[in-house]
C-alpha cells in the first residue's frame, strides 16, 4: 500500500533512524561514511537523538497521536504501545549518553528501534490509511505542513 501524504514526512523519517538501527546492531557491515568504532557509532547515535529522533517523537505525540486517537480501538492501543517505545527509547539514549559506551547497550538500541519503527510502518501507518476517510487524512495533511511550515520559518 503506497504511503498518503499526510503520513510521507514522519515516513521519510524512520530511513535514517532504520539506518542508525541498522549500525547499531552487533555485527553490523561497515556502512560507507558512517563510524565503525563503539565510541564513534555512540557519539552517531547520540547527535542522531538530539538532532533528529526527539523531534520526530514530538512531531508524532503532539501532532498525529492527538488527532488520530478516539476514534478506532486498535489505533488507541498502537498509540500507546508507541508511547511506552518512544520512553523506552529514550530511557536508553540517556544511558548512552551518560555511561561509557558498550556494544550491548548499541544493540539494544538498534533492535529497540527498528522494531519501533517497523511497527509504525507495517501497523500503525496501515491502519491510518485504512480506519481514515481522504477528507480526515487531508485534514492531517494540513496539520503536518502546517508543522513543516513554522519549522522552517524558526530556523
Amino acid at each position: 500500500m503506497r504511503r498518503h501524504k499526510s503520513l510521507i514526512p514522519l515516513s521519510r523519517e524512520h530511513h535514517p533512524a532504520l539506518l542508525l538501527a541498522q549500525l547499531l546492531k552487533k555485527d553490523a557491515p561497515p556502512y560507507k561514511g558512517l563510524p565503525g568504532d563503539l565510541k564513534g557509532k555512540a557519539q552517531y547515535a547520540i547527535s542522531f537523538w538530539h538532532d533528529e529522533l526527539q523531534r520526530h517523537f514530538r512531531d508524532e505525540e503532539q501532532i498525529l497521536f492527538p488527532f488520530i486517537r478516539g476514534h478506532h480501538n486498535k489505533i488507541d492501543e498502537l498509540c500507546a504501545e508507541i508511547l511506552q517505545e518512544h520512553r523506552l527509547l529514550e530511557k536508553l539514549f540517556k544511558q548512552l549518553q551518560t555511561g561509557k559506551p558498550n556494544a550491548s547497550l548499541l544493540d539494544k538500541i538498534g533492535t529497540a528501534l527498528e522494531k519501533h519503527i517497523r511497527k509504525e510502518e507495517r501497523v500503525l501507518f496501515q491502519k491510518i490509511q485504512e480506519k481514515f476517510s481522504e477528507d480526515v487524512l487531508g485534514e492531517l495533511t494540513e496539520k503536518m505542513e502546517a508543522k513543516n511550515t513554522k519549522r522552517n520559518t524558526t530556523c
